[in-house]
């Protein structure tokens, strides 16, 4: 597992850890821009330089309209460079449970607008002229039991009624008993498989640096790195189509950029609650393992369990593979940080068994809206301030759609699929109540970490570790140790509603487990909805921020 000391690698990535991508297209290949030093004008400010933002920065660059994109650290430095790469619509819900909260026309919608998404990055590749191994291949649904077991009949018939389910709404699938993929060879015996068509994998980063590099030479865009957002406001008035509305996106260094529509594409978005109360924030894991080329099928591969685990291959070099195996999902700042990544080791050698040695091991951030659609255009009561949110396990094809989706509403033109990712939609979200109120009842319990101390004395730190230090006479401190065995110390409460981060021993970091925000060792934000860092608490934890920011 690849990690470094230094306090400016979270400026390249939100983890300690390192994803496979950069085995091919390392963080120096990246385009680099300058940070923002004067207040500006433009048609469109995209926050956020991941696949949304990047693919909605395309799609209106292109339509000729005017665009600023800014982000808080570096290009591609947040969730889109630690994903498995899948491009998928066989989605992670299935569509028999998506027909119950956006019935079947709402179904047929998801199937075709993923469907347009993974093609559409096959064509832009084309068009540009991308190496970024993107390529068609059949997905894979398996039962996570072994055959022969009742329980193997029993899911094995709920994933053909889900077959069946995407095929009435446009996909292709079938049944195939006694299916295995190759190269399974392990003793383990889950086969049988609904097999969906036309499905897509490519390395993302290759893909998006590519569009970067094209971007960067258009006259009507620019990019300012190193460039935190701190508020998007609506100024002005406009009733039934009288007067004008503008947006301001002020940034953490005091200037302003004017402009007609801001699109946050930062995961979540960076403010209080709205849409953050549809969603449910997990922590998912990621190994990549050598295997000798050839000798597993080129396949995404998906079992049914809860907590499913999901497959796929990339290039290593010249006599290997990577198989990139994904999984162990769990609430973040609420589970083990270290026990998925054994079990997907496990997991992976007892099917396997040709499996090599492991030299990447991450984790990432999943997104779950309520009603599993992701929450894509203006934000609720606003007019010209839009986000792209909840990606619910299919963030890279939600992305490339947001392109579209935002493009086309900017620019006036209908879009079929609009409804049904409406921030603002009812009906589906009201048939998920039951579902917002437990969950609202388990981010409650979280707030029980203000009685709790992780450590009892800063000295008792280990180096290279935090912990949470509660004397409950004070307000509680985030305290890291060093590789040096220098102490820095930040404030426990996330800016956003005050709820106490955990140490993720994984990841090196701080994360919040009341709405998923997660900050760097030394409080760098990396993720919303907190806007700000944690506030360091003495004279060490404030240079370390300063240096990780690369503020002189």
């Amino acid at each position: 597992m690849a990690t470094t000391a230094e306090p400016q690698h979270f400026m390249r990535t939100s983890g300690e850890t390192d994803a496979v991508w950069i085995h091919k297209e390392p963080y120096s290949n990246h385009p680099q821009f300058s940070k923002l030093t004067r207040d500006l004008e433009t048609d469109v400010c995209i926050i956020g330089s991941g696949i949304s933002g990047i693919s909605i920065a395309y799609e209106l660059v292109t339509r000729g309209v005017n665009v600023v994109m800014i982000e808080a650290r570096e290009v591609l430095s947040g969730e889109t460079g630690r994903t498995s790469g899948h491009l998928a619509s066989d989605l992670d819900d299935g569509y028999t449970e998506i027909a119950k909260k956006h019935g079947d026309a709402g179904a047929k919608k998801a199937a075709e607008s993923h469907s347009w998404a993974l093609n559409r990055v096959g064509e832009i590749a084309s068009q540009l002229g991308i190496e970024c191994e993107y390529r068609k291949l059949p997905g894979y649904d398996i039962s996570q039991y072994k055959r022969g077991q009742k329980e193997h009949a029993d899911d094995i018939k709920q994933l053909i009624t889900d077959g069946e389910k995407a095929r009435e709404v446009g996909l292709t699938t079938t049944f195939k008993e006694g299916f295995a993929v190759k190269g399974w060879d392990g003793k383990i015996d889950q086969r049988d498989a609904v097999v969906y068509s036309d499905q897509a994998t490519f390395h993302p980063t290759k893909y998006l640096v590519g569009i970067l590099k094209w971007l960067k030479d258009q006259p009507n865009f620019a990019c300012y790195t190193n460039t935190r957002m701190l508020a998007a406001e609506e100024k002005g008035i406009e009733i039934l189509g009288i007067g004008q509305k503008e947006v301001h996106v002020k940034t953490e260094a005091g200037h302003t950029i004017t402009c007609r529509d801001a699109v946050e594409a930062t995961c979540v978005p960076l403010q209080k609650l709205s849409v953050i109360a549809e969603e449910e924030y997990y922590r998912t894991y990621c190994i990549a393992v050598r295997v000798p080329k050839g000798s597993v099928e080129d396949c995404l591969l998906y079992d049914s369990a809860e907590v499913y685990h999901y497959v796929r291959l990339t290039d290593c070099d010249e006599k290997d593979d990577y198989l990139v195996v994904g999984g162990g999902d769990h609430k973040v700042g609420q589970g083990d940080t270290a026990a998925p990544l054994q079990e997907l080791e496990t997991w992976t050698r007892e099917r396997f068994p040709q499996a090599g040695s492991v030299d990447y091991k991450w984790s990432g951030q999943v997104f779950e809206p309520v009603d599993y659609m992701a929450f894509i255009g203006k934000n609720q009561r606003k007019k010209h301030t839009y986000i792209v949110t909840g990606d619910s396990g299919n963030g890279l094809t939600h992305g490339v759609l947001a392109g579209r989706l935002i493009a086309d509403e900017i620019t006036g033109t209908p879009n079929d699929w609009a409804d049904l990712y409406n921030p603002s939609r009812l009906a589906s979200i009201a048939k998920s109540a039951g579902s917002m109120i437990s969950h609202d009842l388990q981010i409650n319990a979280q707030y029980k970490r203000f009685a709790q101390s992780d450590i009892q004395d800063i000295e008792d730190l280990v180096p290279g570790e935090g912990g949470v230090l509660n004397t409950k006479t004070s307000k509680p401190i985030a305290a890291y140790k060093d590789d040096q065995g220098k102490v820095h110390q930040f404030s426990a409460l996330c800016p956003h509603l005050k709820g106490v981060v955990c140490w993720n021993n994984t990841e090196k970091s701080w994360d919040c487990p009341v709405h998923g925000s997660r900050f760097s060792k030394d409080g760098v934000q990396l993720i919303g909805p907190a806007k700000a860092n944690l506030s360091p608490m003495d004279k060490s934890g404030e240079a370390q921020q300063a240096k990780a920011v690369n503020v002189q």
